[in-house]
């Protein structure tokens, strides 16, 4: 798998790159976010697999790099940064990042996160080749003044487009198909996540703070202490 580290340390990159190779990745490093981005232009290049993108570059944020990346492709990237806080965890994935992991790390959980997109997003684009259809009511999942239009996989509320991530709508439709019914965590993330890796439970919360966030409904997903999640309906919608 080709994949793209874009670190502006070179002592890193370097120690990295090399952790990388012996694990069978091609990797091609960019010092800044310039450098990343002519990375993913050349026409007839192999795809990357992946971008393992640090957030404190030399000449534009990492925040940055990320909204033009997602605007140009569909890449996965995964943000690797000391910035911990849950904000910017969730500034990072509403920009479009797949993954965030904070430094210090251990290797084997960066390579097992790289692993964990990239199967991800192969099985997305299965998905997205299944088959096409015509996208009717039925289609569609009203929960009050939310709407989760799953073959165009739009979400409005009042009739606003909200946008969302992949992953945020993914996670909001498998609630939503099932209202009132609890999720386990486990199963959340096997079928969101498509992935039975515990370090993903982490993420699970930052994404569910993020839908939270962005539908301007806290209520709506509720945290079901010790199992997992679950959607409420609204009253005017029960």
């Amino acid at each position: 798998m080709r994949l793209l580290l874009v670190e502006d340390d070179d002592h890193v990159a370097a120690a990295l790159s090399a952790i990388l190779a012996r694990h069978g990745f091609q990797v091609t490093h960019a010092r800044n976010g310039e450098e990343a981005l002519q990375a993913l232009l050349p026409a007839g290049a192999a795809p990357f697999g992946v971008v393992l993108l640090d957030l404190g570059l030399p000449d534009q944020d990492g925040y940055e790099v990320c909204g033009k990346i997602r605007k140009r492709t569909d890449v996965p990237v995964i943000m690797v940064t000391a910035r911990s806080d849950v904000r910017s965890r969730i500034h990072g994935l509403n920009l479009g990042a797949d993954d965030y992991v904070v430094k210090p790390y251990d290797t084997g959980e960066l390579l097992a996160r790289i692993h964990a997109v990239a199967r991800r997003r192969a099985g997305a684009s299965a998905d997205d080749t299944a088959g096409t259809g015509t996208p009717g009511d039925a289609d569609t999942v009203r929960l009050g003044p939310v709407a989760v239009e799953l073959a165009t996989r739009r979400v409005t509320v009042d009739g606003a487009e909200v946008p969302l991530t992949r992953k945020e709508f993914d996670l909001l439709a498998l609630l939503a198909q099932r209202p009132g019914v609890v999720f386990r965590r486990e199963q959340i993330i096997s079928e969101v996540w498509r992935t039975s890796w515990e370090g993903t439970g982490r993420t699970l919360e930052v994404h569910v703070a993020s839908l939270r966030s962005k539908l301007r409904m806290p209520a709506l997903i509720e945290t079901v202490r010790g199992v997992g999640y679950r959607l409420v309906v609204p009253p005017a919608a029960a």
